[in-house]
């Protein structure tokens, strides 16, 4: 690495090689030299005069990249896509006469891009199924352990661990979806020609428009699609890259999410992220575990979400057939949008992998708050003794806004089922067995179980060799 020149930091030090590797530069132009020769191999199919001889030539070179020639034909021709061609086209003699032919510079660029943009949501794919299966097995491991639930961030009806994790979990479900979704419904540019219309193929093809259209076919199968756009200008529509970061957007909202979440938690120190013997949480406060992999995951998803705007600006404003400043954009937004994702989820797989509860705290927080959640039950309770509904109700909201009070101001525990206790409306019910968390947390437990079954296994059973998969050596 060169440490006098910026290096972004997504490759150095948050996304996985793997990622990296889709969109280097050694994938994308062996990428484009595999897609001139699907185009030759099938023009050769179709009649045109390719010989196998040049065919072999091509294949022999195709990952065999001279970058430094590549570059000096670019500095002289100002031109991408030309100088490849020159540079190919120097290690192919016999073959330089018919690299490129008929073809357009999208047709090697764009579809390469979609190359990429499949074999990233295969991998962000896999990393989903990873993180889902995780966030499963800690719902049903913490299934029926109690806690406070939250509403606008306020104490509220109890739930349980497992199920708030199921919430986590079902988030990035319906992330799954929209990448299974974006897979299903990815078409290919093809061989489209200069403006879509296909007019030096049907000039190759001396007129006949079924063998332009079978070319058309035959590369599209050729580069492991089944389906293409069945017009286009001279690039794919950029409508598809901004469908595609929607997904990633998704993605990055979950994870933001959770790493709130848990950031929440840990400052009320029920849940906490991983923290490694030797880790530092401070320079100066020594004693400090903070949650630096919930905080770089927020920060890693927030990033990834700002990229959205530059892919809807872009697809808004393609003029006619194209116009070219979607291209240094599309040069920054793609390959960030995923290497940011692809980081994201592996912040969340190894959080996920290494939670650490503490139930004790929780019941304490718990405790602290019950006695004015089991309010309602106590009024019911009063009634069945045969009290009168309203006029326990107004004791019980006197005597809780005194305990509460005593709370805020003076910082006393939690004393309204003393103050219940002591009141004669309510002898003879059974005060402490009203506190038992377990009766007020609904059908948590059964709906983490039912959620797996039904949701999470269907998961497990058709992804189960992304499961398997191994985990990249990233340090988080």
């Amino acid at each position: 690495m060169s440490h006098d020149i910026y290096q972004n930091p997504l490759n150095t030090r948050y996304a996985s090689r793997e990622m990296s590797a889709i969109w280097s530069a050694q994938r994308k132009h062996s990428t484009w030299r595999r897609l001139w020769i699907a185009l030759a191999e099938s023009q050769q199919e179709l009649g045109l005069h390719i010989t196998d001889d040049q065919l072999q030539e091509m294949r022999a070179t195709v990952d065999d990249i001279d970058f430094e020639a590549a570059a000096a034909w670019e500095r002289k021709l100002r031109h991408d896509v030309m100088a490849h061609v020159h540079a190919w086209g120097e290690q192919c003699p016999a073959a330089r006469k018919d690299i490129h032919l008929g073809a357009t510079s999208c047709f090697v660029t764009d579809n390469t891009e979609l190359i990429q943009i499949r074999d990233s949501l295969r991998l962000i794919r896999r990393r989903l199924v990873q993180v889902i299966d995780l966030l499963a097995r800690f719902a049903q491991e913490h299934r029926s352990l109690p806690c406070l639930g939250f509403t606008h961030m306020q104490p509220a009806q109890p739930t349980t661990v497992g199920k708030r994790a199921t919430l986590w979990c079902w988030d990035l479900i319906l992330d799954l979806e929209e990448i299974e979704h974006r897979l299903a419904g990815l078409r290919f540019r093809g061989v489209k020609g200069t403006t879509g219309t296909q007019a030096s193929f049907l000039s190759l093809f001396d007129g006949d428009h079924e063998r332009v259209q079978r070319l058309d076919e035959l590369v599209t199968r050729k580069m492991g699609f089944e389906a293409r756009h069945p017009v286009t200008g001279q690039t794919y529509p950029r409508k598809v890259d901004a469908q595609v970061l929607q997904t990633l957007n998704g993605i990055g909202q979950s994870c933001h999410r959770f790493g709130t979440d848990l950031r929440l938690l840990q400052h009320r120190r029920e849940v906490e992220e991983p923290f490694e013997t030797s880790q530092i949480g401070s320079s100066a406060m020594a004693y400090k575990r903070n949650p630096m992999r919930s905080e770089r995951l927020c920060s890693l998803s927030r990033f990834a979400m700002t990229l959205q705007a530059g892919a809807d600006s872009t697809a808004a404003t393609q003029w006619m057939e194209r116009t070219l400043d979607d291209s240094a954009i599309r040069r920054l937004v793609l390959p960030q949008a995923f290497l940011a994702i692809d980081a994201c989820l592996i912040l969340y797989r190894n959080i996920s992998d290494g939670l650490v509860v503490y139930p004790k705290v929780i019941a304490r927080h718990l405790e602290a708050e019950l006695p004015f959640m089991a309010t309602e039950e106590i009024l019911m309770a009063g009634v069945r003794a045969g009290g009168d509904r309203q006029t326990l109700h107004e004791r019980i909201r006197v005597h809780s806004q005194a305990a509460a009070a005593a709370v805020k101001r003076d910082g006393a525990a939690n004393d309204l089922m003393a103050r219940l206790q002591q009141d004669d409306m309510f002898t003879g019910i059974d005060l402490q067995n009203i506190l038992d968390a377990a009766r007020y947390i609904g059908r948590a437990p059964e709906q983490v179980d039912a959620f797996i079954t039904e949701t999470v296994e269907p998961i497990r059973e058709r992804f189960r060799d992304d499961l398997t998969a191994d985990a990249e050596d990233v340090v988080v």
